[in-house]
């Protein structure tokens, strides 16, 4: 067996039928990193009747004294479980590596180790996934570990929601809480929709706080991507003339409420106990009241302002093989009560259910399951409301070719935050 080098097109086909398959080991990926400091190369790894066994999409860049480093974005697509092919494939890799003056090759595979739900119970466990770490790491590979945030170039924790059930049963099974908030987000006068013109700056201003890359980033992202109908740009759009008239159905019903307590309060036959919580009522009615005030006068000054609406959100999406991945979202803090971001997944969930797609990936969360003081909570409890399941995957792996260099750039350089920095 040997490695040879692969046109895009036959690294394609290949990649595309893999049972790793993602959307980072395809060509299109390649080219957009093509543009942000990194070359790329395809390579194959065939059997002695020149049968692909075993490809990737190889990411390298200089970065001390001449020397570079790789990297195989979400692993190589092989059979991992294969010790011996996997031997074969590394040591060959190695040595071409080690000519060119590369230091090391990071991998982070696709590989599942467990699935949790939202509690972080493991409900299913992937039985080769220990021997995999195992052989990775007997052959040289330098472990990062089991860890439970962002520490790593690809998140290791990914909230994954399962498009087998109907739309109705999916809707049943969201959280109560997520329920709600999107049926608040409906009333106020959100509306979400696709725009496939191109228009990435209106979404980028809503990340762009979020994220290092630049606005040219994304650009480039939708540019190449969207050859193949990869990419898909959504925008959560109020509709100023129904938030008033939310505002204002709002505001008449509490006024009801609080004018009921008023009259309560004041009758003769309230007395001890019953007084004390009516007052209580009458109190947290009056605080709701202003609110609901305030947000009709500031959705009247609006619908004067924007009489066609304006966006409050957005995001960007990639659809590859089966699944439907939320590359990034974000929105308007200013309209933080409104739910666009829920609304705008559940769309997202209805969209790549009509269209027959398997999986809704809703990207990074942390396995950080039972402290609910860490700064991660929030995004958990959003992204695993809409019923998703919790993906563990097995981690990220430093393979190192040049020990003497490896260690001088460590000592100069935190190794794996520049690297995550400049991959991301």
């Amino acid at each position: 067996m040997k490695i040879v080098s692969l046109t895009k097109e036959q690294f394609d086909r290949y990649a595309n039928k893999h049972f790793y398959s993602n959307y980072f080991q395809t060509s299109l990926y390649g080219e957009l990193m093509n543009k942000y400091e990194f070359s790329s190369n395809y390579i194959g790894f065939i059997d002695d009747n020149k049968k692909l066994v075993a490809a990737s999409l190889i990411l390298y860049k200089e970065i001390f004294m001449n020397y570079k480093y790789a990297y195989a974005p979400r692993g190589f697509l092989i059979d991992y479980s294969s010790k011996e092919l996997l031997k074969e494939f590394i040591e060959q890799f190695k040595k071409i590596l080690y000519k060119q003056n590369f230091i090391f090759l990071k991998i982070d595979p696709q590989i599942f180790l467990t699935e949790r739900d939202k509690d972080g119970t493991i409900i299913a466990y992937n039985p080769k996934a220990k021997q995999i770490i195992s052989n990775l790491e007997e052959l040289g590979f330098k472990y990062r570990g089991e860890t439970k945030y962002f520490e790593t170039v690809k998140p290791r924790w990914e909230a994954i929601v399962k498009l087998q059930p109907s739309i109705e049963e999916i809707y049943t099974n969201l959280s109560k809480n997520t329920r709600n908030k999107i049926n608040k987000a409906i009333r106020s006068g959100v509306e979400i929709y696709r725009n496939q013109n191109g228009n990435v700056e209106g979404v980028f201003d809503f990340i762009k706080k979020k994220h290092s890359r630049p606005l040219e980033y994304y650009k480039d992202f939708y540019t190449i991507f969207n050859t193949q109908n990869m990419f898909e740009i959504y925008y959560a759009k109020l509709n100023t003339e129904k938030y008033v008239i939310n505002s204002k159905n709002s505001y008449e019903n509490e006024l009801e409420v609080n004018d009921d307590l008023a009259a309560q309060i004041q009758n003769p036959a309230s007395k001890g106990k019953d007084i004390r919580k009516l007052i209580n009522k009458k109190m947290e009615s009056d605080k709701l009241l202003n609110h609901y005030k305030n947000n009709l006068i500031e959705s009247t000054n609006l619908l004067k302002q924007y009489p066609e609406g304006f966006n409050i959100g957005g995001a960007f999406v990639i659809k590859y093989a089966n699944t439907t991945y939320l590359l990034i979202e974000g929105f308007d803090e200013r309209f933080r009560d409104l739910n666009c971001n829920y609304l705008l997944k559940w769309v997202l969930i209805q969209n790549a259910k009509e269209e027959e797609y398997q999986i809704v990936n809703l990207n990074g969360v942390v396995g950080e399951f039972k402290n609910v003081k860490n700064k991660y909570a929030g995004l958990n409890e959003m992204k695993l409301g809409f019923n998703a399941t919790v993906a563990e995957y097995i981690g990220e792996f430093d393979y190192v070719i040049n020990p003497l260099i490896y260690n001088m750039y460590a000592n100069i350089k935190p190794m794996n935050n520049s690297v995550k920095k400049e991959n991301n």
